[in-house]
């Protein structure tokens, strides 16, 4: 498998492209309109858009994307807040172009996405329907949890208590992971886990 992170232009979140054939790809969250042209660029057709999470910073290329024919998916619990209020984008004072959400999954599923399986792993705390995902040696980590930290729980939704429990499940994984987050650096589940354990 092939990676491919995109970091923002702006305040946006870090974007990830996965492909196993070299054309056929899934996002990783799609923080702005210009991922389309990102992924045209390297010859990559985006297939699905697995969300992280719904805020404002990680939707904002969904509609492109979209239009262009792929699928947007995310948790059950989350749809409503990246599709609503929610989403932050207002509050803060950015339009988001709208889009619907196609695809919903539970914590625990495995998708079959581009010839990838994709271990869905129901992460709330930063939201109720935050979530990280799993495939071979790589976990992306949205707004869960990042290098030497992790997200913020005073917006809606979001659960310090649960958090703190997710970032424990995510620590009690048995391999060392490269964590991809939705804010900078990448790191690795080892380097991470004596902040969290």
């Amino acid at each position: 498998m092939q990676i491919v992170k995109v970091w923002p232009l702006g305040f946006a979140s870090n974007s990830y492209f996965l492909t196993e054939n070299g054309r056929d790809a899934v996002a990783v969250d799609a923080a702005q309109p210009r991922l389309l042209r990102e992924a045209e660029r390297r010859g990559l057709c985006v297939r699905c858009v697995l969300l992280t999470h719904g805020h404002y910073d990680h939707i904002g290329g969904c509609a492109a994307l979209q239009a262009a024919g792929a699928k947007i998916a995310c948790l059950r619990e989350e749809e409503e807040l990246a599709l609503g209020e929610g989403n932050l984008a207002r509050a803060f004072g950015v339009s988001v172009p709208r889009f619907s959400v196609d695809l919903t999954f539970r914590g625990g599923e495995e998708l079959s996405l581009c010839g990838m399986r994709i271990s869905v792993l129901a992460t709330p705390g930063h939201t109720a329907g935050s979530v990280c995902f799993l495939c071979g040696g790589d976990l992306f980590t949205g707004d869960t949890l990042f290098c030497c930290g992790a997200g913020r729980t005073d917006f809606p939704t979001g659960s310090g208590a649960q958090l703190s429990r997710s970032l424990r499940m995510l620590c009690s994984l048995l391999e060392n992971y490269t964590v991809h987050p939705g804010h900078g650096e990448d790191t690795t589940l080892d380097a991470e886990r004596r902040l969290w354990i």
